[in-house]
């Protein structure tokens, strides 16, 4: 996150076995992986307080999983689910911090994979602009609804075929926004969204500065 004095707001491990996901979350487990996603479809949701600590920073890093056949970008409001993925906002009314995306397949060029994708034109709502990561968990043309394990999201590896530009940005996995003078006391929000319950994108690690 760079020098500075950083004080931790949010951090999950599901690696850790004595740790359990976030309340209203919903536990998935396949091999040695655990991770927290959603019920149905929309949002799950959890808030970190600044317990009043004043910050102009914002850093961190989010690690996921592909479930199902995910769509990327819904192009809906910041208030809905936008993405399929992860979202991170601060405040209410909500002002957008991070977004990761989780791309159908790492061979697709359509509305429905990785902005980023070689080949992909889909455009980016201007409330993200360039502060989203995006990645697929699999090449599977066609995801079927299985958690896919092999190849973890947004963590700046096993980018594979037209998916290379998105593992190819600076900072990645870090996220970090700087917001100069201008302080906040504002709680960050985590919500993990999607439009069906057959799509998912669950969290096995996070944590935010």
């Amino acid at each position: 996150c760079g020098s500075g004095g950083w004080t931790r707001l949010a951090y999950l491990d599901m690696s850790d076995a004595t740790q359990n996901c976030p309340s209203g979350f919903r536990p998935y487990q396949s091999g040695g992986v655990r991770a927290c996603g959603k019920h149905g479809g929309g949002c799950v949701s959890v808030q970190f307080p600044s317990n009043g600590i004043s910050y102009s920073q914002i850093c961190g890093r989010v690690i996921g999983y592909q479930y199902g056949r995910v769509d990327a970008l819904n192009n809906y409001y910041i208030d809905s689910h936008y993405v399929e993925g992860v979202s991170i906002t601060r405040g209410s009314p909500r002002q957008h911090v991070w977004t990761l995306i989780a791309g159908r397949s790492e061979l697709d060029t359509s509305s429905r994979s990785c902005p980023c994708n070689n080949g992909n034109s889909d455009i980016v709502p201007a409330f993200i602009g360039n502060n989203y990561f995006c990645e697929s968990g699999t090449n599977a043309s066609s995801p079927s609804t299985t958690l896919y394990t092999a190849d973890p999201l947004w963590d700046g590896q096993g980018c594979g075929s037209l998916e290379s530009p998105c593992c190819n940005v600076p900072g990645i996995p870090w996220f970090h926004r700087d917001y100069g003078s201008n302080t906040t006391t504002d709680y960050i929000e985590l919500r993990v969204c999607a439009s069906l319950s057959s799509e998912d994108s669950p969290v096995s690690y996070y944590e935010i500065y």
